[in-house]
């Protein structure tokens, strides 16, 4: 937590909220942001601040949703009755900082969550119509029109809407038109040959899971240095987590490669 603003930024958020719900994923952060069920400030570079009437409004909003089984639309009436979130019409959170002129958008088909079965047996990928993911720009600020990313990520738009869906591509508003973000188009492009197979796109949705549990496990990690007390300055204490997320991306990367040679008995 920033001593000087007394916020923070979502990853702290998971990692308080984890030691109360420990399945909690980042997505039902954004989820219950989404459905105006908490409203964080953007810090200047679009980062989403948490106060800690923020996360006492998540804490309540949780309690009510899982444990009291009550309607999302009625949570939001008992947060604003209990004083935690302010009475204002509800508006889809706008995550990244729009550009000052933006690309004319091509419209996709809504997500359409049915798919085919998974295939008993996954089709060979020729090399070459494999996607070339060292082409694609590595700049968080850079953002694609729909149908600029639908040629760049060689997707068909069934597949997109169904990533989409599942939380794996995250579009964003753009000059009030839906756009992609850079990471957004690598990791469509890495789906591509998957889905080209014949993997079920609804298996691919388990990683971003996966990826937020690990997250978690960072969190926790690393949550000495967000302690009530700590003198650790905010730039020092992120430089710290982003060593630790390098060291434990190298063991996980271990503990995968000796999980691979058993699983294919070598």
């Amino acid at each position: 937590m920033s001593a000087s603003q007394g916020t923070m930024r979502i990853g702290e958020v998971h990692a308080l909220l984890r030691r109360d719900v420990p399945d909690i994923e980042l997505s039902k952060i954004r989820y219950y942001e989404d459905k105006g069920l908490v409203e964080p400030s953007r810090s200047k570079k679009g980062y989403r601040l948490y106060s800690e009437r923020d996360v006492q409004c998540l804490r309540e909003a949780i309690r009510l949703a899982q444990e009291e089984f009550v309607p999302l639309r009625v949570v939001r009436l008992r947060l604003i009755e209990q004083g935690l979130l302010k009475e204002l019409p509800v508006a889809p959170a706008l995550r990244h900082a729009a550009r000052a002129s933006a690309p004319s958008v091509v419209s996709i088909p809504a997500p359409n969550v049915t798919t085919s079965p998974t295939p008993a047996v996954l089709r060979p990928v020729p090399p070459s119509s494999r996607a070339d993911v060292t082409s694609i720009h590595s700049s968080t600020d850079e953002y694609y029109a729909t149908g600029e990313f639908l040629v760049l990520s060689s997707l068909e738009p069934a597949a997109i809407n169904h990533m989409v869906s599942l939380g794996l591509l995250v579009p964003v508003t753009v000059a009030n038109e839906t756009a992609f973000a850079g990471v957004d188009l690598r990791i469509a492009q890495l789906a591509a040959p998957l889905i080209e197979r014949g993997v079920d796109v609804r298996l691919l949705g388990s990683l971003r899971r996966v990826v937020e549990r690990e997250i978690g496990i960072l969190g926790d990690l690393t949550q000495p240095l967000r302690a009530p007390g700590t003198a650790v300055p905010a730039d020092e204490a992120q430089a710290t987590e982003r060593d630790v997320a390098v060291e434990l991306a190298a063991l996980r990367s271990e503990l995968f490669q000796r999980a691979l040679s058993e699983y294919l008995g070598r």
